[in-house]
């Protein structure tokens, strides 16, 4: 069971904020609750009722798709960092990548698509069971080259933290079992990552000649009927690449999520439909929790390349329609372009949560 909505509802889980945005969550938690326990016992003054509003707003005013407080971490993030640290993907532990060819016409049959999709969730299901804590991610990546013919190369990428797991070797194997009946397995070296040669507005130049653009897809329809990789990247005239990054929760985890998302939900809501639509996706999750199911947090990416600033900056403009389309939202990661393309990359697998804001 995966959705790009993650089993915590909480934005400073759900989005992975970095260490300082944490802290500032955690200050501005414990401000508050201060301020309302001192309530109880006496009027607190007007400068901490006006200190933890501007504090609140600070880290969860939204003027557009990221808080005040996000939009000031993007910036000292580029002042600090002029490309992609070697510690974003050099995480301890056991990674492996393979590619995958599934069969011909998996995608274009409803019912072999669907077959490949429930594999998946079951291997998934595998991984969130091997572990008493969340910690085991696996990346799948699509790039598509769209030419005179269409070349398309799939990959998938299992990354087990350091002692997570006491036999990570043992597990890597069972997924690479699992992985096997989705189609033609082959176990790779992925190439190195390209350095960033230049930078510019929304867009970073590599150094073997490419430009790219990447951006993070915050919604996702519900109408796609999982054709949605086919109509973003085969057909279209231009070259893309597709990742997502699945984090699949421990049993307990995901039963306490679901129970916490529910609780919420029947708390904070006071829209009667909004509730009704709560209720109604709670029965559905709880039902397949039942069955065995997982929660899984999910981050997806859309990468576009171009051989120069303004081709580029066109294939996103498309990018941009076919996202609205498709129902799709994109967050082009403004200030962080110099490591985003990553994550398209195989070499997104090790990447620490909140490594993209």
């Amino acid at each position: 069971m995966y959705s790009l909505t993650p089993g915590y509802r909480i934005p400073a889980i759900q989005r992975g904020l970095s260490p300082a945005e944490t802290v500032l969550t955690r200050i501005t938690a414990a401000a508050g609750g201060a301020v309302l326990m001192s309530a109880l016992l006496a009027p607190p003054p007007i400068w901490a009722w006006g200190a933890v509003g501007a504090a609140t707003a600070a880290v969860n005013l939204a003027p557009g798709p990221r808080s005040v407080g996000r939009w000031a971490a993007i910036g000292i993030r580029r002042l600090c960092e002029r490309t992609a640290p070697a510690s974003m993907t050099d995480r301890p532990g056991a990674t492996a990548t393979w590619t995958l060819y599934p069969t011909q016409g998996t995608m274009q049959d409803p019912a072999r698509r669907t077959a490949f999709h429930e594999a998946l969730a079951r291997a998934l299901d595998f991984a969130a069971g091997q572990a008493r804590t969340a910690g085991i991610q696996v990346h799948i990546t699509h790039d598509a080259g769209v030419d005179d013919c269409t070349t398309h190369t799939q990959t998938i990428s299992v990354h087990v933290p350091r002692g997570l797991v006491g036999d990570p070797d043992r597990l890597l194997d069972t997924l690479e079992g699992e992985f096997a009946a989705l189609g033609a397995l082959t176990l790779v070296d992925p190439d190195p990552l390209p350095a960033v040669a230049g930078r510019g507005p929304g867009w970073v130049a590599l150094d073997d000649g490419r430009h790219a653009s990447t951006a993070r897809i915050t919604a996702w329809p519900t109408e796609a009927d999982g054709d949605l990789m086919g109509r973003l990247l085969l057909g279209q005239g231009g070259d893309r690449s597709l990742a997502v990054l699945y984090r699949p929760l421990p049993a307990g985890q995901s039963r306490r999520s679901a129970r916490w998302q529910s609780a919420a939900a029947e708390a904070f809501t006071t829209d009667t439909i909004k509730a009704d639509a709560h209720s109604i996706a709670g029965s559905a999750m709880h039902g397949a929790l039942v069955q065995g199911a997982s929660l899984v947090d999910i981050d997806a990416y859309l990468t576009v390349w171009g051989v120069d600033p303004e081709e580029v900056t066109e294939a996103r403009w498309q990018a941009d329609l076919l996202a609205d389309r498709h129902r799709l939202r994109l967050d082009w990661l403004t200030g962080q372009q110099h490591r985003a393309h990553v994550m398209t990359t195989p070499h997104g697998a090790s990447t620490r949560k909140g490594a993209l804001l």
